[in-house]
């Protein structure tokens, strides 16, 4: 009300000169000070609020591999064994044993292949890629120990765990819950983790230097006690020391095995070799470019360690000359 009151009286001064054809300048500026009102009632309703909304960003995720058909028959899969993942006692001694692998020189070994792109795949992916035809992941592989050394849970176990790896346990009958092997316990929680299970016979015998019968109760009731005792399917079998016979496959057929595993230096497993599937025994004395040298896929050499130069001997005396004998002519000039 005030400013309206203002603009009137500042009106009516103006119009009273031009009433007298007289105009007079002020001689000073009046100042006018205004006071905003409160709002309504009606307007503190409809006033709203703008908020300003920071954007969040999600990670995309890593993309999966694409999995590739494999088989039937002819599949490439490297299929790895080790037995010992621990110190060998024979460290300070001439003898170095090759069964056993360091968990240091293990985890190198397990990285590696984790940073080259392997996936672990289970015995029955690899067998139904053979018989039938399957998708496996692109650089497939299959991780093998076996007898059930107890080292393979407390060193192999938290070591694949932490590179997302499976693998399987070939176990001796008589070994479990013995003195340095596996307990049952220790092997249900391995298996629950995913890792697959398979005979390596009751006694771990050489089974092509036995009798039919007892061939028979090596091959035939390993399964039967395995899978009764740890309560998991036992589908494929180890044999012992990698050796067999057509008496021990015939057997390795009529228990319901699947498949069975021997030694090789070939990644190419088939029909011709589904009860003899080439394993490569991992040695103790393999430094990780050894490792490397013999998987089929290779990945960035960054991943490798550095070589350490070799000095080259330098002679320490001069070499023997050597010389050419002459025969001398028997003929007259």
């Amino acid at each position: 009300m005030k400013k309206i009151f203002a603009l009137s009286l500042g009106m009516s001064i103006l119009l009273s000169g031009c009433g007298t054809g007289v105009f007079a300048e002020p001689t000073s500026t009046p100042t006018m000070t205004f006071t905003p009102l409160p709002p309504t009632d009606a307007e503190r309703a409809t006033a709203t609020t703008t908020f300003t909304i920071t954007p969040t960003f999600t990670a995309s995720p890593s993309p999966t591999p694409t999995w590739v058909h494999q088989g039937p028959d002819s599949v490439e899969v490297p299929i790895l064994l080790y037995h010992w993942i621990a110190v060998s006692p024979y460290e300070d001694t001439n003898y170095d044993s090759p069964y056993y692998v360091k968990p240091e020189v293990f985890d190198a070994e397990m990285k590696l292949l984790y940073d080259w792109g392997y996936t672990t795949i289970t015995t029955e992916m690899l067998i139904k890629a053979i018989r039938e035809g399957a998708e496996l992941p692109p650089r497939p592989v299959i991780i093998t120990f076996d007898d059930g050394h107890m080292n393979n849970y407390t060193n192999a176990f938290p070591i694949m765990q932490k590179y997302g790896f499976t693998g399987v346990l070939y176990l001796v009958a008589n070994y479990l819950d013995a003195e340095d092997y596996l307990t049952v316990e220790q092997i249900k929680e391995m298996a629950a983790a995913g890792w697959e299970i398979g005979s390596h016979s009751i006694s771990h015998s050489d089974l092509t230097s036995l009798e039919p019968e007892r061939q028979r109760f090596e091959v035939v009731d390993s399964r039967a006690i395995l899978e009764s005792r740890l309560g998991v399917p036992v589908v494929t079998i180890a044999y012992p020391f990698g050796v067999s016979n057509s008496s021990v496959i015939d057997y390795a057929h009529f228990a319901g095995y699947i498949g069975g595993m021997g030694l090789g230096y070939t990644h190419d497993q088939g029909l011709t070799n589904l009860f003899n599937l080439q394993r490569r025994d991992v040695k103790g004395t393999y430094d990780v470019k050894q490792f490397a040298s013999f998987l089929p896929w290779q990945g960035d050499s960054i991943f490798l360690p550095t070589d350490t130069p070799t000095p080259t001997m330098t002679p320490t005396r001069t070499p023997i000359p050597t010389y050419t004998w002459i025969v001398p002519s028997t003929s007259t000039p």
